[in-house]
């Protein structure tokens, strides 16, 4: 089953009571792949005794030093966010947003990032994703628990899916194979080093950075089209090179 390439990650999760909850909200799903970044505390009894009857997520849990690292091997990142944030991104309904990554598992690897309980994703984070999720829960009681939010994110993937399997007779096998998270951040970086050569950008911090990425991030890059961007950047820097030593001659 194509659910089995959607991962759920979790980031910085402070209880391990949390990530038991989520372990078994994922097997109600049907969803398997968990995914840890820098848990407070695993493994942890309270995650045992919350998993249920899913304690096999959570032994075959892998734990990240990053997310760079947990995401590395995926097409499409979608990161839940709880709150607007002061650099707008579009932001798409569960609906939505588990529409796209139904149709995306179905030929690559999907990510489904959540942020620490207290404070959710950082910027730096979301700006990991392609798509941002927001749940539209009550304004004024807005706290949604972390397993609640997975649930209802898995439950609306696990519909999308069932549903596209049922009324669609679509191909995927000739669809062009998507960048891999890891292989968009090698462009991002590629392209930080070559904006701060010619002087474009000053610091990778800047909000003008976070505004020229979210250009490339509006949808996700092919590999083919990553080739290509890296190509252009290498050309940018052999050019100026050949510059500089005409200068120094």
């Amino acid at each position: 089953m194509s659910l089995d390439n959607i991962s759920i990650v979790l980031v910085r999760t402070s209880h391990g009571g949390n990530i038991g909850a989520v372990a078994r909200a994922m097997a109600n799903m049907g969803f398997s792949d968990l995914r840890l970044v820098e848990p407070a505390k695993f493994p942890a009894p309270e995650a045992t005794a919350r998993a249920v009857g899913a304690v096999t997520i959570l032994e075959s849990a892998k734990v990240f030093g990053s997310l760079d690292e947990a995401i590395s091997d995926s097409g499409l990142v979608v990161g839940a966010t709880a709150r607007l944030r002061t650099v707008s991104w579009p932001t798409l309904t569960p609906h939505n947003a588990m529409q796209e990554a139904a149709k995306t598992c179905k030929s690559h690897k999907v990510s489904l990032v959540f942020g620490k309980e207290s404070s959710g994703l950082t910027n730096e984070e979301l700006d990991r994703a392609q798509r941002h999720v927001r749940i539209p829960v009550e304004e004024k009681y807005p706290s949604l628990n972390l397993a609640a939010a997975v649930l209802i994110l898995c439950y609306e993937a696990r519909r999308a899916y069932i549903e596209s399997a049922v009324h669609s007779n679509e191909t995927i096998t000739n669809f062009p194979p998507l960048a891999t998270g890891e292989q968009v951040q090698k462009f991002f970086s590629h392209l930080e080093l070559v904006l701060k050569k010619i002087g474009f950008i000053q610091s990778p911090s800047s909000k003008l950075f976070r505004k020229i990425k979210r250009i490339f991030s509006r949808t996700p890059l092919q590999q083919q089209e990553v080739n290509i961007l890296r190509g252009i950047l290498a050309s940018i820097e052999n050019n100026q090179q050949s510059s500089v030593n005409q200068k120094e001659h």
